[in-house]
Parts: C-alpha cells; sequence; structure tokens
C-alpha cells in the first residue's frame, strides 16, 4: 500500500520533536551541572612523606587553592597551607604545629568557574595511637593506650608475643606469637579506626576486627615488616622438616631450618621470595622495594611484579630506621677500630656521616627527609648511661642522659610528628646493692619531647611499644 505525503509528514515531524525535545533535555541538563556547585569526593589521610598530618582533598571539578586556603579553617585555630593545582589539593598544617587534641576542618571555597563549594564540616584526628605488648595473666597481650590513658585490648592472651608490628598504612597489625613449647606464628589483626568523621563523637582509636592465621605451620622464629601499602613480609623458618617429614620437628644439631622469605599482601596474596638474606630484611615504607642484608653490604632489591634490580652499598652497616621522605634512611656503620657511626643514605648520594664515636649506637628515629635526627647512645661497661643525642633543628647537638634507665632489649625509638614527641621503652636500673634474687623492674612506655628532651614516663608495664598511624 502506497504511503500517503501526508502521513509521511506528520511522521517526519513527530520525529523532529522528539530530537528536539532530547537536545532541549541534554542542554537543560548541562545547564544545571554548568550552574551545580562543586563538590567534596573525597577525604582522606595523605602519606606520612608529605608532612606531620596531612589531608587530601578532592572534588567533583578543580577548585581555586587560594580560596580553598583562604575561606577553610581549623578548630583550635593551627596555620596551615593549601597545596597542589585545582584538583586534588593537599591541606598541611605548618612545620612545628603541634597537635594535641581533635581538630575541626571547615572547608570552603570556589571552584574555577567562581561557584561555591557549600560548607563542608569535618573532624579530624590525625595523632597515632600507642600500641604495646603488655604482660598480663597468663602471657601477654597486644594492647592500645586510649587518651584518656586506659588500656584497650586488641588481641588474644598468648604466652609470648615476640613481635608486632603496625601496618603502614595503618589497616592493622602483624604479630608474631610464642607458645609454651617455643614455637612461634604468624598472624595479621584488622583494626578499624575512625579519624574522619561528620561528628566529633564518632572519632575514636582502633577496633579489633578479623585475625587471620599467615598459615597453620609454626616456626622456629619469624620476623616481621610492613609498607605504606599495607603489606606484610614474613621471614620465617619453619618449624618441621617439611620435606622428608611434615610431624617430625626441627633439630638444629643435626638439620638448620630453612629459612623462607614470603610477602604476604595487603589483599590477601602471598608471593614467597628467592633471597638468602644475612639479617632481617625490611621493606621500604613507600613501597616496591626491600633493603636485604647481604655478605658484602646492603642491597636494595625491587619487589615483584617490578623488574628485577639491585643496588648494593658496601660495608659494615645495619639498617637503623627509615625517615618519611622517600629515598632516606639512617644507617649503622660499624669501623674496624670498634667505633661506630650514624649516617644518613638520600637518593643518587654517597651516605653522610651525621655521628661518630665509641657508644653503641641502639636506636635512631628522624623527621621527614632526616632535617632532625635522634638516636639512642649507650656507654660504659660497670654502670652503662644512656643517652639521647638530638641532631640537627635550631639547637644543633644537643645531648641528654637519660639517668636511672635502660632500653628495654629489642626495642626502638619511634617519633611521632603530630605532637613533636619520641617513644619507647625504658627499664629501670637496678641499683648495684639489690639482693640477689630480687625480680627486676618492668619496662615502662617513655614519651620524650623531641624539642626540649622532656620525658615523661608513664604508667603500666609494657614489652614493647609503636605508634599506629591514623589511616
Amino acid at each position: 500500500m502506497r504511503q500517503s505525503p501526508l502521513g509521511w509528514w506528520r511522521r517526519q515531524r513527530r520525529l523532529m520533536v522528539l530530537l528536539l525535545a532530547a537536545g532541549a533535555l541534554a542542554l537543560l541538563q548541562q545547564q544545571l551541572l554548568w550552574h551545580r556547585p562543586p563538590r567534596l569526593l573525597e577525604l582522606r589521610q595523605a602519606s606520612a612523606s608529605s608532612g606531620p598530618a596531612a589531608l587530601s582533598l578532592r572534588f567533583s571539578r578543580p577548585m581555586r587553592a587560594l580560596s580553598v586556603a583562604g575561606s577553610s579553617r581549623l578548630q583550635p585555630a593551627l596555620p596551615f597551607t593549601i597545596q597542589g593545582e585545582g584538583n586534588p589539593l593537599l591541606l598541611l598544617p605548618d612545620v612545628g604545629t603541634r597537635i594535641d587534641q581533635p581538630l575541626e576542618l571547615r572547608l570552603k571555597g570556589v571552584d574555577q568557574r567562581g561557584l561555591a563549594l557549600p560548607l563542608q564540616r569535618w573532624f579530624w584526628d590525625p595523632r597515632p595511637d600507642l600500641l604495646a605488648v603488655v604482660p598480663v595473666a597468663g602471657g601477654e597481650q597486644v594492647r592500645l593506650r586510649t587518651p584518656d590513658g586506659h588500656w584497650k585490648s586488641l588481641t588474644p592472651v598468648w604466652p609470648a608475643i615476640p613481635q608486632a608490628v603496625a601496618l603502614g598504612d595503618g589497616s592493622g597489625l602483624g604479630v608474631v606469637s610464642r607458645d609454651q613449647q617455643g614455637r612461634h606464628r604468624v598472624w595479621r589483626l584488622d583494626l578499624r579506626r575512625s579519624h574522619l568523621a561528620r561528628r566529633s563523637s564518632a572519632l575514636g582509636s582502633a577496633h579489633p576486627g578479623q585475625l587471620q592465621p599467615f598459615s597453620s605451620q609454626s616456626f622456629v622464629y619469624a620476623r616481621l615488616s610492613s609498607n605504606d601499602n599495607g603489606d606484610l613480609l614474613v621471614q620465617a623458618a619453619p618449624a618441621s622438616r617439611g620435606r622428608d617429614d611434615p610431624g617430625e620437628e626441627w633439630s638444629q644439631a643435626l638439620d638448620p631450618p630453612q629459612e623462607e622469605v614470603v610477602l604476604w599482601g595487603r589483599s590477601g596474596s602471598r608471593r614467597r621470595l628467592d633471597l638468602e638474606a644475612r639479617g632481617p630484611v625490611a621493606l621500604v615504607p613507600q613501597g616496591g622495594s626491600m633493603i636485604v642484608p647481604e655478605a658484602d653490604g646492603l642491597a636494595l632489591r625491587t619487589l615483584p611484579p617490578r623488574p628485577a634490580r639491585r643496588q648494593l652499598l658496601p660495608g659494615s652497616r645495619d639498617l637503623s630506621s627509615f625517615c618519611p621522605v622517600a629515598g632516606r634512611a639512617l644507617l649503622a656503620r660499624h669501623w674496624p677500630d670498634f667505633r661506630r657511626s650514624l649516617e644518613l643514605v638520600e637518593p643518587a648520594q654517597a651516605p653522610r656521616t651525621l655521628w661518630l664515636g665509641q657508644e653503641a649506637l641502639l636506636a635512631s628515629a628522624c623527621s621527614r627527609g632526616g632535617e632532625r635526627v635522634w638516636a639512642l647512645l649507650l656507654d660504659g661497661i660497670e654502670r652503662p648511661e644512656l643517652t639521647v643525642l638530638a641532631l640537627g633543628g635550631a639547637g644543633g647537638e644537643r645531648r641528654l642522659t637519660l639517668k636511672g634507665w635502660e632500653l628495654e632489649p629489642g626495642t626502638g625509638l619511634s617519633y611521632d610528628p603530630t605532637a613533636d614527641r619520641l617513644l619507647l621503652a625504658l627499664r629501670p636500673l637496678v641499683s648495684p646493692g639489690t639482693a640477689m634474687g630480687q625480680p627486676r623492674p618492668e619496662p615502662r612506655a617513655a614519651l620524650l619531647d623531641a624539642t626540649s628532651l622532656e620525658l615523661s614516663v608513664l604508667d603500666g608495664p609494657v614489652r614493647r611499644v609503636s605508634w599506629l598511624e591514623a589511616a
């Protein structure tokens, strides 16, 4: 049947009307989106290398950084800067600012077209939590110290906890437990912490989540290391023969254990690494690499899946601590005449000696790129003296002798840049007249003001202490 010209024209007109309506609707939506104010899409804690406390701000469209800096406020009032161009931006409290309580952030500003961001009100607590392995009835337990001074339990009670490592992204802990037969097991404990919230009452310390075993196998020993990605490096020697008789316990005299190194990824993946290390392997905080002690020195090796690459720093050196800025670390060097030195290594530069002396170098810590460095030194045999050495900053070199105290063996020195303080575990020295058989005093957590070097010792016994970073 032949179509009439009138019917064809009517259908074409309806099609044109539909097309015009769709175009008008698209134009209206475009205009609405064009005039829609910008939105805050993401607010999260930035990496420690960015500064003592830093927030990453991501918006729905590029913002004017000067406007955000001029219109936003922190309460209590703290000076800060806004860095970046457009999107994302970085909020950084000024260097030297001490944060000793939660902050309220009032975020405002305009985008590149002059449209205002509706007021965003957030509460933020960038301070790290204090973690400790604490002696309790039946053994030891990992606990968290709340700001009001109370201890919160995070793990079960085990006969002993040789090591507890906070994951670099703050998402959990790596824990090594030991039973009464001396067998070690490795665990990962997930933690939930609210350090950014819409309401101040929603802020809080970390809460324990799922406890995951690394394997059902036990080990002769185990050492852990973590990075800012939340990966956990497990360096351990199985406690059974495995290959010949899985049920037969290992005998050191007949068959030394074969050490294995496994990268336990944040996602749960496992990757065995082909390494022959001469000591503890340490993951580089920024990810992608590890420090491996070798016969000829310290090697910086890439982690898979990156292409294999090895850089060697020869000499008798040990890794002492990492600095927050990528590529910087403190090394302890041992000299043939029994002197020790503390060195700062930086990318593409030879190690720089910061201190050289006869004392034993027990531990160290540093701020950002090593502008300020602290070291614990031990001198003397009959009456050893523990000294804090502070390098850099306005004071140059300063020393504080911690009379009556010794560092708990196997512990270190940790720096909290948000409050400019150092954390360590100290044990009271036993006086020469103490009766034989008298129990030794328990070690205690201590906070040291990193600027004034004023010491504050906390109540309650501990075995090991460390910071759990906000994440």
